[in-house]
C-alpha cells in the first residue's frame, strides 16, 4: 500500500488557507472571484510543474491529467470544488482537491507505475453562493439545468454581474470539448470532509460513501389578518406567525413518531409580513427540508404533510413542494474498492450515505462514482469552525491513492 506525504499534505492545507481568508480562521471565497482564481491559478501552477497537461472546458471547470501508459484507457478522475460560503471553513470542497493534487503528486515523486490517465479536477461553482443554483457547472454537463439560463443567473451581491460575464473575465474559460467524457471514463472519486459528527463520534477514519439522500424540499404559508398588536382582543386575533409555530411543532413531533434516527428535517428559512412589532402578522412562510435514504421514510413525511390540518390558530395554510432529488446510490465496485483500500491500510471505516448534496451525485449519472469522507471536528461545516486535523485528511489521501490505484488495474 502506498502512502502520501503527510507534510506536503500540511502545507497544502494551510496554503489554501489563504485564498479568502476572514481572518476568523475561515475563508470567503465566492466561485470565480478574485479569491477562487488565485486558488485556481495556484493548482495549475503545481500541477504543470508536475508535468500534468492542463485544461478547461466551456463552464471553467479545470483538467489536470497525468498520463498513463495505456493511450486507449480510461481516465480517472478526481478532485471537488474551491469555491465557499460566506465564511466558511478550510476544508468544504478544497479538501478533494488538495487530497487529489496530493496523490498526484505522490505518483509522480514516488514514480508509480499507472496505465490509465489521471485526471485530477476542480468544477466549478458546487455552492452557488453568489451565483445560483448549487452543483451548476456539474448540473450543466449532466444535463439538470440549461447552460444558456445559468449563464445568466445574476450575482446575490448587488453588482448585476452575471455568471457568464465572470466566467469569461476569469480568464478559465475554455472549449465545450474538453468536458469529461463518459465513454473515456473509467471512474470518479470524489473526497471530502463528512460535514457531521458521524464518523468523529464512531471512532472512524474513513466515511465509506455508498450514496446522497433523497430530500424534499416544501414551503408553507399561513395567512392570518393584521391588526394592532396592542388593541386587538386576543380571541379574535388571526396570528400566522403563531399558527405557524403550532404547524411547525406538529410536523416535528409527526415526524419524530417514525422513530427512524437517520431523519432529518430543518426548517431554514422564513419571512414574517409586514416584520413590525406593532402589528400582528399576517402573512408567514417557512421552508421544511427533510431528508432519509429509503424512499418509504420520504413518503412517510409526504403522507404526514398531505393529511395535516389546513388550518391553524384561525389562519390558513397551503403549501408547495419547491423540489425534490431521489436517493442516489454511487457505483458498488467503486465503494468496494474504497472500502477495501481502508482495510488494507489498517483504517477504520463506516458505511454511509452523503446527507449533503455534492457534484458527484450529478456526474453518477453518467460515469462510474463514489466519494470518501474524513471527519469533521465536531460535526462543524460551512462555518469557521470547520476543522479537520492533518492526520485525518492525510489518511483520506492514502485512501484515494490507494483507491485510485485499484481503479487502475482494470
Amino acid at each position: 500500500m502506498y502512502e502520501c506525504d503527510i507534510k506536503r499534505m500540511e502545507e497544502k492545507i494551510t496554503t489554501f488557507s489563504k485564498f479568502g481568508d476572514t481572518g476568523h480562521g475561515g475563508i470567503t471565497r465566492f466561485s470565480l472571484s478574485p479569491a477562487a482564481i488565485q486558488a485556481r491559478n495556484e493548482v495549475v501552477s503545481r500541477m504543470k510543474k508536475l508535468g500534468l497537461e492542463v485544461k478547461t472546458d466551456d463552464l471553467g471547470d479545470v483538467y489536470c491529467t497525468l498520463p498513463g501508459t495505456d493511450p486507449e484507457a480510461g481516465a480517472i478522475y478526481s478532485g471537488s470544488h474551491c469555491d465557499s460560503v460566506r465564511q466558511g471553513g478550510n476544508y468544504d470542497g478544497i479538501l478533494g482537491v488538495l487530497t487529489a493534487m496530493e496523490m498526484v503528486e505522490t505518483i509522480v515523486t514516488q514514480k508509480i507505475p499507472h496505465k490509465h490517465p489521471i485526471t485530477m479536477t476542480i468544477w466549478t461553482n458546487e455552492e452557488g453562493a453568489l451565483y445560483e443554483p448549487a452543483m451548476m457547472c456539474s448540473g450543466i454537463i449532466t444535463g439538470k439545468f440549461d447552460k444558456t439560463a445559468m449563464f445568466n443567473s445574476v450575482a446575490k451581491d448587488g453588482s448585476g454581474k452575471t455568471f457568464g460575464q465572470a466566467l469569461k473575465e476569469s480568464g478559465f474559460e475554455g472549449d465545450m470539448t474538453n468536458r469529461i467524457n463518459p465513454s473515456k471514463t473509467t471512474g470518479l472519486v470524489e473526497l471530502h470532509i463528512e460535514q457531521g459528527p458521524v464518523l468523529e463520534e464512531g471512532g472512524f477514519d474513513i466515511g465509506v460513501v455508498k450514496g446522497v439522500v433523497g430530500m424534499i424540499n416544501y414551503e408553507f404559508t399561513f395567512h392570518g389578518q393584521s391588526d394592532h398588536a396592542g388593541t386587538f382582543p386576543m380571541p379574535y386575533r388571526k396570528d400566522a406567525l403563531f399558527a405557524a409555530s403550532q404547524a411547525l411543532i406538529y410536523l416535528h413531533q409527526e415526524f419524530d413518531k417514525l422513530g427512524d434516527k437517520d431523519l432529518v428535517y430543518t426548517t431554514g428559512k422564513i419571512s414574517c409580513h409586514p416584520d413590525i412589532h406593532t402589528i400582528i402578522p399576517d402573512e408567514v412562510k417557512f421552508t421544511l427540508d427533510v431528508r432519509h435514504a429509503d424512499p418509504a421514510i420520504i413518503q412517510a413525511c409526504v403522507d404526514i404533510i398531505k393529511n395535516m390540518p389546513k388550518e391553524w390558530a384561525n389562519c390558513t395554510m397551503k403549501y408547495e413542494p419547491a423540489w425534490t432529488r431521489e436517493t442516489v446510490l454511487f457505483n458498488k465496485d467503486l465503494v468496494s474498492a474504497v472500502k477495501n483500500s481502508s482495510d488494507a491500510l489498517g483504517y477504520s471505516s463506516h458505511e454511509m450515505y452523503s446527507g449533503a448534496g455534492h457534484d458527484s451525485q450529478y456526474f453518477s449519472e453518467i460515469v462510474p462514482t463514489t466519494m470518501i469522507f474524513v471527519p469533521s471536528k465536531g460535526g462543524h461545516s460551512h462555518c469557521e469552525l470547520e476543522y479537520s486535523p492533518v492526520e485525518w485528511c492525510w489518511k483520506g489521501a492514502n485512501v484515494l491513492l490507494n483507491t485510485v490505484l485499484e481503479l487502475d488495474k482494470q
